[in-house]
């Protein structure tokens, strides 16, 4: 069932809860204002923080589609936004030339009939859906060309797009846009005008054990405590890449399937690529280095009991 948009930054707050999205005040409150004035937002923070989930729990929470374009590199407006039926249409000029028609004029207006209309994303979701206005992730912005980010300008600006054979067509309603980056490349100001924007950060280490009590209720405190501790003392070093979120839940969960209630240094070596993605940062983790941060990790539990 559709439900409403939230009705103030508190209620926002309460929808991403139930969607089991932990969310600091400050994104609830951009996020308000976006649902309260249709206006797309833009979020941009490193790979796995949780951008990509904050569309998937309004979709989920609201009742509403969801939609998502994948952006990469060479994405262009047939994969994106439309394209022709190029093989029906083939059909249909065979069938009208079998039947005599000759009219070219008359088949041109036929063959580019909504019925030959491939929808892709962008279109889809301006199109009616039955469930309401629905939610349109574009993902990873970043890696798409900049000829494309400046084609998304008509969309964002007008929720409309232009096609030659048919003229523009326009939202019957204005859908909620989540536009996320990695920030591998600036993003145009053109673009960003037309959004609201967040910068999606690493939790402190508070609201990271609260999202672990929620994504990973299988970990107990102390676990959990160790595990948000040491990933929290890895994103201070200068690695290829810091473990997000994302791997803490990962991490967290695997460690529970392993039976371990208390993190110790073999442990930690035998599951370091759960939590980190390059060998080189693995092979400079691996041994005293992983051990001195759990040591200082469980004196600081030790000296800082949750009450």
């Amino acid at each position: 069932m559709t439900s409403a948009p939230p009705a103030s930054i508190d209620a926002t707050l309460d929808l991403l809860k139930r969607g089991d999205y932990v969310a600091d005040r400050s994104l609830a409150t951009v996020l308000y204002l976006a649902l309260k004035l249709g206006r797309p937002l833009f979020c941009e923070g490193e790979a796995g923080v949780g951008k990509t989930e904050i569309a998937k729990v309004l979709a989920a929470t609201l009742g509403r589609p969801l939609i998502r374009l994948q952006c990469y590199e060479g994405l262009d407006v047939a994969s994106a936004v439309y394209e022709w039926n190029y093989s029906r249409q083939m059909i249909e000029i065979r069938l009208a030339e079998a039947q005599g028609v000759h009219d070219r004029g008359a088949l041109a207006a036929d063959i580019f009939d909504e019925r030959f209309l491939i929808r892709r994303p962008l279109l889809d979701a301006l199109s009616p859906h039955a469930g309401g206005a629905p939610v349109l992730l574009i993902d990873e912005l970043d890696r798409t060309d900049e000829p494309f980010e400046a084609y998304l300008l008509e969309v964002l600006s007008d929720f409309q797009v232009t096609i030659p054979e048919l003229g523009t067509i326009k939202a019957h309603e204005t859908p909620i846009v989540i536009i996320t980056s990695n920030r591998t490349r600036e993003i145009h100001d053109a673009l960003k005008r037309r959004c609201f924007y967040h910068w999606v950060d690493y939790p402190d280490l508070q609201r990271e054990l609260e999202i672990l009590k929620v994504k990973a209720p299988g970990a107990g405190e102390r676990l959990s405590r160790q595990v948000v501790g040491f990933v929290q003392e890895l994103r201070k070093l200068d690695l290829f890449k810091a473990p997000g979120v994302a791997e803490s839940i990962d991490w967290s969960t695997a460690l529970s399937e392993l039976n371990v209630l208390d993190l110790d240094p073999r442990t930690i070596n035998d599951t370091l690529g759960v939590l980190l993605k390059y060998q080189d940062d693995i092979q400079r983790l691996q041994g005293s280095e992983a051990a001195e941060i759990l040591r200082k990790v469980n004196a600081d539990i030790a000296s800082h009991p949750l009450g």
